[in-house]
């Protein structure tokens, strides 16, 4: 296999308004006004000389045009603050709190995805379950089979293959830095098929089997029926059509599987990888889509992240927890890290049920 630049790095991976009250400010437009007119009359009365009552009524238009100006900006000021005050009291029972997982207890780690299954998988022990058998969309876990079926032809991972617009997604209009007449090796895309998810890779490796992609298909389907996947369907081999259907129960038996080969070992944990690209001439870098890859306290065999509307955030991995192999599969988490929380909740769940299990005996 080749790599041209490969790095791994480390990840160590929210209203108050205050209103014046318009009561006072309309009382005090009413004050300024009777003053107003006091003064007019008293003025009036005094002063018995046409000339002066004349000026006398010019003075008391422009006092009232004053104060009629101060009473529209009192008035506008107070409708903005009783637009406040609305908003405030509008908004005052809205509660917002945070989605809270299930507490954790001896039989149940906590976790939110839809669909999950946690093996141990030296004893084939399901340690937990939920919705174990319901089958639903993949999305990118389908990377996982693309990836056996290409290595199991024995292809050379160093030949040369170019991204062409067959690759492009026209399904759910997805974008990629691949950008079509990149050229890579078989093994550069298996890689970023693998670590960043790129679905043109995963599209050329299926589009360039020798024997045609149909055949490529249909031995996605073949080795999932060996595996005894058999509610499982495959129908391409980047995850965007979400004909393409599995279990929890039944990925634990492909992500079992997949941790044999050690190509896919090591390319579900690479962290980064980087190329000069043949196009653009630039250094570009891909970035595993799990995080937890780059997390020191994590001891993972095979890590495989997904996404579709209709499939929700997904997420398998193999990982050894406490020195025993499990298998773990989250199906459709809502929210984008969910399915990372999850994951590390089943760890902290199973450390502490050892924990508990080994003080009892």
């Amino acid at each position: 296999m080749l790599y041209r630049i490969f790095s791994c790095c480390t990840l160590v991976a929210a209203l108050g308004l205050t209103a014046p009250a318009f009561a006072a400010a309309h009382t005090d437009h009413k004050t300024v006004t009777k003053t107003s007119a006091k003064k007019s009359a008293t003025q009036t009365t005094k002063n018995t000389s046409k000339a002066k009552t004349t000026k006398t009524s010019k003075a008391s238009k422009k006092s009232n045009t004053k104060t009629s100006n101060k009473s529209e900006s009192v008035a506008k000021q107070g409708n903005k603050h009783v637009t406040s005050r609305a908003i405030a009291n509008a908004r005052k029972d809205v509660s917002i709190s945070r989605a809270l997982a299930l507490s954790t207890t001896l039989d149940n780690p906590g976790v939110q995805s839809a669909g999950v299954l946690v093996l141990n998988e030296q004893n084939g022990e399901i340690m937990y379950e939920k919705n174990a058998d319901s089958l639903t969309p993949i999305a990118s876990i389908t990377k996982l089979m693309t990836a056996m079926v290409t290595l199991d032809a024995q292809l050379p991972l160093n030949e040369l293959l170019t991204i062409s617009q067959a690759d492009v997604d026209t399904l759910k209009n997805t974008s990629s830095r691949l950008t079509v007449g990149t050229t890579l090796t078989r093994g550069e895309l298996l890689l970023l098929a693998l670590m960043a998810s790129e679905n043109r890779a995963a599209s050329a490796l299926a589009r360039t089997f020798p024997a045609g992609q149909a055949v490529f298909i249909r031995k996605m389907n073949e080795k999932a029926l060996s595996l005894g996947m058999k509610n499982s369907r495959f129908y391409d081999s980047t995850g965007l059509t979400p004909n393409n259907v599995s279990t929890p129960r039944e990925l634990a038996l492909m992500v079992k599987a997949a941790h044999r080969y050690p190509e896919i070992h090591d390319f579900t944990t690479s962290s980064e990888y980087s190329f000069i690209s043949n196009q653009s001439g630039r250094n570009m870098a891909f970035h595993n889509t799990n995080p937890l890859v780059k997390e020191v306290d994590w001891n993972i065999g095979v890590s495989k992240t997904g996404f579709i509307n209709e499939a929700g955030r997904c997420l398998v991995m193999q990982a050894t927890i406490n020195g025993t192999p499990v298998v773990i599969v989250l199906l459709d988490s809502n929210g984008k890290y969910t399915r990372i929380g999850d994951a590390q909740r089943v760890r902290k769940w199973i450390e502490t049920t050892s924990l508990s299990k080994s003080r009892a005996g």
